[in-house]
């Protein structure tokens, strides 16, 4: 980055602690006076009164939108616009995990620029094409894995085509982020271990990415280290604050990371990979990482060599190539000490091999096809990337099937 300035985005503030849910008043309270508050029925069942009574009590008035879908949509997206409207809002508070941060970050878009969401996919403005700034967004968080509310990112499903787009701009970045350890005391542990796997894989993947300097290397090692010691406390034992707060902030770094920095390999594939077999996003990253780091790790011995030292699997006196290989083998272990791979029973439709071979060349394009590819410190082939997902059914999948 020595050659060319470099731009590192953020929420203006962020908030974390327990009970921090109740500061969102007073955070919101310069910035609007009626708040669309997204969330999911079930969190918003949960979290909701808390949330409305330190809105209400600083003055701000609220309308609610707890229709989101676990995968937002054009379509879930329009009908939350139309409640914005509606109520006559100008800020919005999301309450939840990813699926709620995209939905108020894209009512933000459409409220402040008009059209679609689909207009601003990167697919068709571009990077950066979103030209007005949302209104002022409070992203409350409820799981401790996409980071969402750091980044500069939308994801939503287009139901017409039943393919995600992407909308990538520093002007959805939230206002505020809150980070309360007592919202994520009902995340089960299959999904404390999804989202936290996510985390660490965004980590990782900003770490090593092409586009990485040094602003994000920071807080990527810091999000690594924090995961890989907090993540099996957290999973273990649900009521653990001091976990849950850790893996909170570890979360938050990753997604700081790689909003400034890029994510590769492992999300080009596990987009299709996760679409074809139904797999929770976290969850298809935690099967693919561990190979995609031994693939790449040539690419950046160093690089993944201080991951294995940040995972406590190598020493400083270890060298560094011997300490990269090491990198992906730690991660495995640290799957198998959650359980991960277990949930596939549950959270996965697993074909047989013969079918599963049929989709591959599919899932290969359409990882290339994503740009995350570009970013990975080895460049793969299409058929190279199509042999790693042959390995990881043949190792992972296939008991499943």
């Amino acid at each position: 980055m020595s050659e060319q300035t470099a731009r590192f985005v953020s929420p203006e503030e962020i908030v974390v602690g327990e009970d921090a849910v109740e500061d969102a008043g007073d955070r919101m309270a310069a910035r609007g006076s009626r708040a669309l508050v997204v969330a999911t029925s079930g969190v918003f069942g949960r979290y909701g009164d808390r949330l409305r009574s330190s809105l209400e009590s600083a003055g701000i008035e609220t309308a609610v939108f707890d229709e989101v879908r676990p995968d937002p949509t054009v379509a879930n997206v329009r009908a939350a616009l139309e409640r914005y409207r509606d109520a006559d809002c100008d800020c919005i508070v999301t309450l939840g995990g990813g699926s709620p941060i995209d939905t108020g970050k894209a009512v933000g878009v459409m409220a402040a620029n008009g059209g679609t969401i689909r207009d601003y996919a990167v697919d068709r403005a571009g990077y950066e094409g979103v030209p007005d700034p949302i209104p002022p967004l409070c992203a409350i968080n409820t799981t401790a894995g996409t980071g969402s509310e750091a980044t500069r990112s939308i994801v939503i499903t287009d139901e017409s085509t039943a393919t995600k787009f992407l909308v990538v701009s520093t002007e959805v970045v939230p206002s505020v982020a809150i980070e309360d350890p007592t919202l994520t005391r009902s995340l089960p542990p299959s999904h404390t271990a999804f989202t936290g796997i996510d985390a660490l894989t965004h980590a990782v993947e900003a770490y090593v990415s092409v586009q990485a300097w040094s602003l994000p290397d920071t807080l990527a090692r810091s999000a690594i280290e924090r995961v890989g010691r907090w993540l099996p406390v957290s999973w273990a034992n649900g009521d653990d604050l001091t976990a849950r707060e850790e893996m909170l902030l570890g979360q938050l770094q990753a997604g700081q990371a790689f909003t400034n920095s890029s994510v590769a390999l492992v999300h080009g594939m596990a987009r299709p990979f996760g679409a074809q077999l139904h797999v929770p996003h976290g969850l298809a990253n935690g099967v693919l990482l561990p190979y995609v780091m031994e693939f790449s790790r040539q690419g950046a011995p160093k690089r993944y060599a201080e991951v294995a030292r940040l995972l406590d699997a190598a020493d400083d006196d270890t060298p560094d190539r011997e300490a990269a290989a090491a990198a992906g083998p730690a991660v495995r272990q640290l799957c198998e000490d959650i359980s991960l791979y277990g949930y596939l029973s549950e959270f996965a439709e697993v074909p047989s091999r013969e079918a599963y071979a049929g989709l591959v060349g599919e899932m290969a394009a359409d990882a290339v096809a994503s740009g995350s590819p570009d970013n990975n410190p080895r460049k793969p082939t299409t058929e190279e990337i199509e042999q790693l997902y042959m390995d990881v059914y043949d190792d992972v999948l296939t008991e499943f099937a």
